[in-house]
């Protein structure tokens, strides 16, 4: 684990194991909850690309949540994805949908990334392939793995994104072993195991922060999933305890799980409750009642 200025940690891991027999060496950089707005500073994002591009990562993932509460932040949005100097593919969070999920795409792809919503994609990186399975967010309904997984490649090194860290069950299931995803922020508060209280008993989520599942073969779950602490936040930006620290994560495919020490091993899943279907209904109507709101407030036909 390196260190760095700002209270940020660069934590290395291993792939799965089966990436071992479909790749040599491929580096992926994983960022997820940058949440650019008002509440996370703007040198803190730009930290975070120049910490991203010292590590010379192959590919850079980023799972969501790329703003806060609006659309006033785009312009750096997208000259933060302008600044990685590897590919960028990404996958969209809650936050996105709240603050207008149609332009946080807009300007992703004006940055140069590629929008996985519910799609996968191979990308050839030299000698080296990469299969990539991006799932929409789930926390406001708009997830489907099927249409994620449809077309998917056997034989090449896979890595799923997932907003929601609980997709990664069905994604393991689909021949997905390694998933990436956020959300959480690693409950921010770490301390006295605060985050497990807030994030996992109480909101219901099993996957709260760091790895879980297995990446060996002889593993009692059939995949992993990493759950990154971020790099912003939604409401303050207050974070406390190693955990919670703003976080980069580097997985290098191709290296053996266990050659090299990593961070923190993996972890075993709260019990977690799924949201219910009363849940689920009122995460639709708060997107369709910030959508309606933000057309009521658009400014009228001139030639009208």
């Amino acid at each position: 684990m390196s260190e760095r200025a700002n209270g940020f940690r660069l934590r290395r891991f291993a792939g799965h194991h089966t990436h071992t027999e479909q790749a040599s060496r491929i580096r992926v950089a994983h960022l997820t909850d940058i949440h650019v707005g008002a509440v996370t500073p703007y040198a803190v994002q730009r930290r975070a690309v120049d910490m991203t591009n010292q590590e010379k990562p192959d590919v850079v993932v980023m799972t969501g949540d790329f703003v806060c509460h609006s659309q006033l932040y785009l312009d750096q949005l997208e000259d933060v994805i302008q600044r990685f100097d590897a590919p960028v593919f990404a996958v969209l969070g809650n936050h996105d949908y709240w603050s207008g999920a149609k332009e946080v795409r807009r300007s992703l792809k004006r940055a140069g990334a590629e929008v996985l919503d519910n799609a996968n994609t191979v990308v050839e990186l030299g000698h080296e392939r990469l299969q990539l399975v991006g799932v929409d967010d789930a926390y406001t309904g708009h997830a489907s793995r099927e249409r994620a997984t449809k077309g998917m490649r056997t034989g090449i090194a896979t890595v799923g994104l997932s907003h929601i860290a609980e997709e990664a069950d069905g994604l393991w299931h689909d021949g997905v072993p390694l998933v990436l995803s956020g959300h959480t922020h690693a409950g921010q508060i770490t301390v006295a195991r605060l985050h497990e209280l807030s994030v996992g008993r109480l909101v219901g989520h099993k996957y709260v922060h760091g790895l879980y599942g297995a990446r060996h073969p002889e593993g009692v779950y059939p995949g992993a999933v990493y759950v990154g602490a971020g790099i912003g936040a939604a409401v303050i930006p207050v974070r406390i305890g190693e955990r919670a620290k703003r976080e980069i994560t580097l997985f290098d495919l191709g290296e053996k799980p266990g050659s090299f020490d990593e961070p923190f091993g993996e972890a075993v899943p709260l019990p977690g409750r799924p949201p219910s279907e009363k849940t689920k209904a009122r995460r639709h109507l708060r997107v369709a009642k910030k959508s309606t709101g933000r057309d009521s407030e658009a400014p009228g036909d001139p030639a009208k």
